[in-house]
């Protein structure tokens, strides 16, 4: 196996110092969801295992002074909005919707990274060519197609360089056009040219370990860095968030979704799925979340009982929800992190997915069930069959949901993802001889 190009001489474990790690997050921010939490979440966990510095853009810096960091001690704040702001409003206009066209958010906010990174260079350039800081390493944003030049000018300088985790890549299924127009993701046709995205190559190329969250964010990555990749999620689970535990009563199947009432999501699949078990009485399907699609979703419910949509709820109150189900139902046709899967399962819900994207690389057998993404009805039918198979017997069920918790306790925590990358640190830092698998793939 090829060894990252800046490793040192190894040296024992034991013997080193906490790592000076100089984290990029670009979104990271305590009060907000998705992207931004899960970049501030990773941050903060890795000072149980570093000494970290975190920089970050100015828009989440009055937020992470709530949370009682001092600027200039514990991060940096980078002001680029003067481009920033005026691509996010491009954005917001040409995606014409707010839940539609995720993938041209994405690529005009990659075009004006750079400016970020070069920004960075300049305030810490100097800190770093002098050796104040044993490695640097970007966590956001988690979009491949984000390049800069940091990584090339720290390599220059000899320090090494962790990239990740990067998620996304995962092309539109085949038989779905129509929920790829209605989300507007006309510009993921296009995804073929992730690969000769400027400065794309130079930076993978510059980073001595590079962490992809899904095995389609694998496939993008050329192979001649095989030796570099490791597999790690980017999601992960706050246990003082997620406390409870599920304990549904016993007789009838319950059932919940967690999201976005969105086209991607499979939803229309899920109600006729469950159809025949509503109809019998034999399920609930409690749905929490609310969108876009929210009335003709209620059409297409009408007259089933044991249905319930209860549109947005506050996080203990959708711990409540879950927490009186057997199964979380997650039939997202293109996910690609699959946070509330982790949810569920953290919960101890035996977790209902496809095997595509994000959460069929999060769901192993033992744990929940995946079913073969092919076409609408195929799906539909597939879904059907694992619900009454769920149904039939509660014991299993109720097992895999223990061994869903379970797999979130070893996996699939904050503090958990921090350990997992102290052992990254350590080998790029040659502070151990072999490359960490913290993580394997279901």
């Amino acid at each position: 196996m090829t060894e990252p190009a800046s490793s040192r001489d190894v040296v024992p474990s034991g013997a080193a110092r906490r790592p000076r790690v100089l984290v990029v997050a670009e979104a990271a921010n305590p009060e907000w969801v998705s992207v931004p939490l899960i970049g501030w979440s990773l941050t903060e966990a890795l000072r149980e295992v570093a000494d970290v510095h975190l920089v970050t853009q100015v828009r989440n810096r009055d937020a992470i002074l709530r949370k009682g960091w001092v600027e200039g001690q514990d991060f940096t704040a980078i002001d680029t909005e003067a481009i920033a702001a005026p691509a996010w409003k491009l954005s917001q206009i040409l995606r014409m919707g707010e839940s539609r066209g995720w993938t041209i958010v994405q690529a005009i906010s990659s075009l004006t990274y750079p400016w970020f990174e070069r920004k960075i260079w300049q305030q810490f350039g100097p800190a770093l060519r002098r050796g104040d800081y044993d490695l640097v390493h970007r966590i956001t944003p988690l979009s491949p197609a984000a390049s800069g030049p940091l990584a090339a000018n720290c390599r220059k300088a000899g320090v090494p360089v962790v990239l990740g985790p990067m998620n996304g890549g995962v092309p539109w299924p085949k038989g779905f056009e129509a929920e790829q127009r209605q989300e507007g993701e006309w510009l993921s046709r296009l995804r073929g040219l992730l690969k000769v995205f400027p400065g794309r190559n130079a930076m993978l190329n510059a980073c001595d370990a590079i962490l992809y969250a899904s095995r389609f964010t694998r496939r993008d990555i050329p192979e001649r860095l095989a030796d570099r990749c490791i597999y790690l999620p980017e999601n992960a689970i706050d246990p003082t968030r997620f406390f409870r535990e599920a304990s549904p009563e016993p007789g009838t199947l319950k059932a919940c979704f967690i999201g976005r009432f969105v086209p991607l999501k499979g939803l229309s699949m899920l109600i006729e799925a469950a159809r025949p078990l509503l109809e019998t009485g034999k399920m609930e399907l409690h749905l929490v979340g609310d969108g876009p699609l929210t009335p003709a979703l209620k059409d297409q419910a009408k007259g089933l009982t044991g249905i319930t949509f209860h549109g947005w709820l506050k996080h203990e109150q959708v711990q409540d929800v879950a927490a009186r189900c057997h199964v979380l139902a997650f039939p997202s046709i293109r996910e690609f992190g699959g946070g509330a899967v982790l949810e569920g399962m953290a919960l101890g819900l035996a977790p209902l997915v496809v095997d595509y994207g994000g959460p069929a690389d999060l769901v192993t057998p033992d744990v929940g069930i995946k079913v073969p993404l092919t076409t609408r009805e195929g799906t539909t039918l597939a879904l059907r069959q694992a619900l009454e198979t769920l149904a039939a017997d509660p014991a299993e069920t109720a097992r895999m949901g223990k061994a869903a918790r379970q797999r979130v306790a070893d996996h699939f925590t904050w503090s958990r993802r921090a350990a997992h990358l102290s052992q990254v640190y350590d080998w790029v830092l040659g502070r151990r001889p072999t490359r960490p698998e913290p993580i394997k793939h279901p």
